[in-house]
Parts: C-alpha cells; structure tokens; sequence
C-alpha cells in the first residue's frame, strides 16, 4: 500500500489531519519533524538555533529518504521539505503527495499560540507568512493535488484525501 504524504506550510493542519486519517484508513502516522527531534535528541527550534537551517534540512532530507522505503504511511511533513527536489521526488516514488493549503490569516491564527515555530519568531510574522508562502506557493504545487484546509472541516478534509488515495490507488475502496 502506498503511502499518503501531507506537505503544506505550518498550520495548514497536516497533524491534524494526518493523525485522524491515520486513523480512519487504520495506518501508521508519522510525523518527519518528530522522527527528526528523536533522530537529534533536540527540538526543531534548538536544532535551527544551535546548527542552523542547513543542517536541518539536511537531517530532514535523510528522514525521507528512510520513510520512502516504507509502505502503509500516512506521513506528516515539515512546511519546508518542499525546499529540496530530491525530498519530493523520494516522497512520491512510494506515496500519494497531497498539500494541505490555507491563506496567511488562517495560518497566523491557528500557529499563534506556538513558540515552537522558528521562522516565526520575527518582528512582523504575517509579513514573514506571506513572504515564505508566496516563495514555497509553486513547490507546494508540484505535489499533484492540493486542499484548502481554510474553510473545511477535518473530516471534510480527511474525505478528499480519501477519494484522492482511492483514484491513485493508495488505499482499497472499502476505505
């Protein structure tokens, strides 16, 4: 069974989502940012704080490469695994690659209450929003399939990326 790959920027409610479709289709969730915080034995902000954006991303990208190989996922990424080609080449060799998208003020609201987010520790955080989404809004793009998380709800959500996972023959139509 292939896997269904969650790319999007920071809350456009990939865990969410990803943890309830998990669920429901009976997979296995994982999230790349945890699989990288356990990796490190440090946390994302510590990571991008002490070695630097490079270096994560480089982490990252071996997390991929080490989730590719497995079947029957359902995986939450970080909002810049889109960054690198090679990511999301490795990500739909074995996988259904959905973006989860929402504008700057829905995503502003639903990260506000999060310190944890490092790219968003700036002076003027919807302006670093836009920013990072006008620049990432063509690679989020290439996944093939796309839904605005905005104005759904998580199960009118996890209903598209079901009827998506059937089409590309990802889960059994029983799902």
């Amino acid at each position: 069974m292939k896997n269904i790959v969650l790319v999007g920027f920071m809350g456009t409610g990939k865990t969410t989502i990803g943890t309830a479709l998990a669920r429901r289709l009976e997979m296995t969730y994982i999230s790349t940012d945890n699989l990288i915080e356990k990796r490190e034995k440090s946390t994302i902000n510590e990571i991008f704080s002490k070695r630097g954006e490079d270096y994560f991303r480089d982490v990252e990208s071996s997390v991929i490469r080490d989730i590719s190989c497995r079947d029957g996922l359902v995986v939450d990424t970080g909002g810049g695994v889109v960054i690198r080609d090679d990511n999301m080449a490795l990500l739909r060799s074995n996988g259904v690659v959905i973006s989860l998208t929402a504008d700057a003020d829905t995503i502003l609201e639903r990260t506000k209450k999060y310190k944890h987010r490092p790219l968003l520790n700036v002076e003027d955080p919807k302006r670093k929003v836009k920013e990072l989404l006008d620049k990432r809004a063509p690679l989020y793009a290439k996944a093939g399939h796309e839904i605005d998380t905005g104005k759904l709800t998580v199960r009118q959500v996890i209903d598209q990326i079901v009827k998506i996972a059937k089409e590309e023959g990802a889960v059994k139509e029983d799902a």
